[in-house]
């Protein structure tokens, strides 16, 4: 089974590892575990003319590592084998695009992402994944 996990860094987010860790268990084969992290661009319009691609691609890197960082020790203890992505772009889309391209079989997300306000969005965007996928979005509390 490929299972999907969005990791934003948020409470949720870990909340939806663990629960894939301790349900690995119990499936039949050692689940295929794909991280995907997805960045909004903030590089639009003149912002390009004065920041290098470079330095913008540095800094969604090492945003969406920090994010996977504590999804990825979890794993790493579990003993569970996963690879991870970060993404640049809107995330329901994004998310839902990872999932067709590496063919998952289901995806796996907290019910919130960080914040107070930013909750509202992040929540709207467990909304539209599962509105837009075409396999099935476990949501975990």
């Amino acid at each position: 089974m490929k299972i999907l996990v969005p990791v934003d860094g948020s409470p949720g987010a870990e909340r939806a590892v663990d629960y894939v860790i301790a349900t690995a268990s119990l499936l039949k084969e050692t689940p295929q575990i794909f991280l995907l992290n997805v960045q909004w661009s903030v590089a639009s319009g003149n912002v390009k003319l004065f920041i290098n691609p470079e330095t913008i691609n540095g800094y969604y890197r090492e945003q969406g590592v920090a994010a996977l960082a504590g999804a990825r020790q979890k794993l790493d203890a579990a003993g569970l084998a996963y690879t991870y992505h970060v993404s640049v772009g809107t995330p329901a889309e994004a998310i839902v695009q990872y999932a067709k391209e590496q063919l998952v079989d289901q995806v796996t997300m907290g019910a919130q992402g960080q914040g107070t306000l930013t909750s509202l969005l992040l929540g709207s965007v467990v909304n539209k994944v599962i509105h837009l996928a075409a396999v099935p979005v476990l949501v975990v509390k």
